[in-house]
């Protein structure tokens, strides 16, 4: 089916066409990592949506009349207007991307041995309350567990489970709400277990937080799976999630659909008061907090675009398409399809390869090998546990790929050829070698790792 993009092309960039035996001495070069790889040896970038995405003409307008001055630039209080009438928290700082603002809230809230507790903490979440010294436990929902299962908000944290930790003997510092569940299939949360799970947080006296970089996306999914949203607007839907919550962190290069930038918003006047003193200390004063004032504006343009209802719809259709390609190809993906990626079930695919040579790594591999296209494994690499010599000890629950489609970047031909890629490798799956790690960090692995075929 064609899908029409609401919007038309106003500047392009060449994108580099390569061979396969460049690419091969690109990934060589690289430590068989994507991460190492230089954007001039790749065709297709769907390593990441964190941005990744175009600007609009808009945006571009806004940044040209960006404030520079140091305190109290006008494009400040365009940001906070913009972020208050969105979320109606009352303290609302900048911080130049999403992980700064986790470090800012974790330090002002987190001491060493307590809990964070999540639906999915994402990786560089995860790091940033270990690195304080205290443990990130997730509760996906129990629908998340099966891949195939079509319920539509597999995002949702377990409240059983929640319930559980929040009654039992050990200290929760707060309770933070993945939108959408990036770390568990960029599957939706629903309105309704946002709300729970607030109330849970709340009778028991522990801070409820949202992890809101994909907030808009969410709040689109809620319009189209939610019994009662929809006839609302996404924009509607998602200032009632805020609403539920204490406040937020959130990688606005997301949602935002800018290049840097990022959120940190509370209700409570003492938790904003440390978070600010940290904000000045570590990333700039509170009306930039690290970003220029050109930042501030396209943000605040960015998060009026990102809510209307022509733009998701067509970015939610682009997914379900790469996905229903690469189903008729005879891959499958996590079900049903989000918004931001794809997630391919390369487990499945390449059963000739043990969780030890790491299938979903192989898989991403491969798809650059054979077309060009970086991507990401979530799987063994990213989340398996490993010994001091790098062998697997605990696989991931899962081997999956996550193709992260970038805003308003690729056409509808972009995606057919990248399945018409899935496709070929789909034909003949056995011949995908495995890999083994040669270098291994303890903290953050899949960023800095290097690895080498197992043959």
């Amino acid at each position: 089916m064609p899908i029409m993009e609401p919007y038309r092309i106003k500047v392009v960039e060449p994108i580099p066409i390569t061979t396969r035996a460049h690419r091969e001495r690109a990934l060589a070069a690289a430590g068989y990592n994507p991460f190492n790889l230089a954007a001039e040896d790749v065709t297709i970038d769907l390593l990441s949506d964190s941005g990744t995405g175009a600007l609009s003409a808009e945006q571009q307008s806004a940044g040209l009349r960006g404030d520079e001055t140091y305190a109290g630039a006008r494009s400040y209080y365009r940001f906070r207007d913009v972020v208050s009438e969105l979320t109606g928290y009352p303290h609302a700082f900048p911080v130049h991307q999403g992980r700064a603002a986790e470090r800012i809230l974790f330090t002002a809230l987190l001491k060493p041995g307590q809990l964070s507790v999540s639906n999915t903490h994402f990786d560089t979440t995860r790091a940033n309350v270990e690195i304080l010294g205290g443990k990130a436990v997730d509760l996906p929902c129990r629908a998340a567990k099966d891949l195939d299962d079509d319920a539509p908000f597999k995002g949702d944290i377990d409240l059983d489970a929640l319930e559980a930790v929040l009654s039992g003997p050990e200290d929760v510092a707060l309770v933070l709400i993945t939108i959408t569940n990036n770390g568990g299939g960029g599957q939706p949360v629903s309105m309704a277990n946002i709300k729970a799970a607030g109330e849970l947080a709340r009778r028991h006296g522990v801070p409820f937080f949202l992890d809101a970089a994909r907030f808009a996306e969410n709040a689109w999914l809620v319009t189209q799976r939610e019994p009662g949203y929809a006839g609302r607007t996404p924009r509607e839907v998602a200032r009632e999630a805020f609403d539920l919550a204490d406040g937020c962190v959130a990688s606005l290069k997301k949602d935002a659909i800018v290049h840097m930038g990022g959120l940190l918003a509370v209700r409570d006047p003492a938790l904003a008061e440390k978070c600010e003193l940290l904000l000045i200390a570590t990333e700039g004063f509170r009306t930039y907090g690290g970003l220029a004032g050109r930042d501030l504006e396209m943000l605040a343009q960015g998060l009026l675009e990102v809510t209307e209802p022509a733009y998701l719809r067509a970015r939610a259709e682009s997914t379900a398409y790469l996905a229903d390609l690469a189903a008729q190809a005879g891959v499958d993906s996590v079900r049903p399809t989000g918004v931001h990626a794809v997630y391919l079930n390369a487990g499945r695919l390449l059963t000739h390869l043990p969780p030890g040579r790491f299938p979903g790594f192989a898989l991403a591999t491969e798809l650059y090998l054979a077309g060009g296209i970086r991507c990401a494994e979530l799987g063994s690499l990213y989340l398996g546990e490993l010994d001091e010599a790098g062998e697997l000890l605990k696989p991931a629950p899962y081997e999956l790929v996550r193709l992260a489609i970038p805003r308003r970047v690729y056409t509808q031909s972009h995606l057919e050829y990248v399945a018409e890629t899935l496709a070929g490798i789909a034909k003949d799956p056995g011949r995908v070698p495995g890999y083994r790690l040669t270098h291994a960090p303890k903290l953050l692995r899949h960023f800095n790792c290097r690895l080498e075929p197992a043959v």
